[in-house]
């Protein structure tokens, strides 16, 4: 094999492996909702859904 067949070999071996480690941090910053049953409030500190009082 020539040594430019075996670049292009290696370009489309690695490039699967280069987009997966660039997509692993992808999201972490952005904030889910969430959502509590009926009732319930989120509760920062506790971070968990506590009885809302009246």
């Amino acid at each position: 094999m020539t040594t430019k067949t075996l670049a292009v070999a290696l370009a489309l071996t690695l490039a699967p492996t280069l987009s997966f480690a660039m997509g692993c941090n992808y999201g972490n910053k952005d904030q889910q909702a969430m959502s509590c049953a009926a009732g319930t409030s989120y509760d920062a500190a506790s971070k968990a859904c506590v009885p809302t009082t009246s």
